[in-house]
């Protein structure tokens, strides 16, 4: 294993992490009764820190596949 394939993967573990927390954050109130249709849907706009913490799990996630993707590449050199 390579010095930077070892970095990139530390790197990758690390934005993983954080982007598991970030989408564990955002699922409050979301629970089996749901699936089933038993819960109210209200749909409302993202404000605040809420808003920040939507766009930020979707930038972890693209960097995500981007770290996949160039730990792959790294290795086949």
């Amino acid at each position: 294993m390579s010095h930077a394939q070892k970095i990139l993967s530390l790197v990758q573990l690390a934005t993983g992490a954080i982007l598991v927390i970030s989408i564990l954050t955002q699922s409050k109130g979301v629970g089996l009764s749901s699936v089933f249709g038993g819960a109210d849907t209200v749909y409302r706009t993202k404000r605040g820190f809420e808003k920040y913490l939507f766009y930020a799990t979707i930038v972890l996630a693209i960097g995500f596949v981007g770290l996949s993707i160039a730990v792959v590449l790294v290795s086949k050199t």
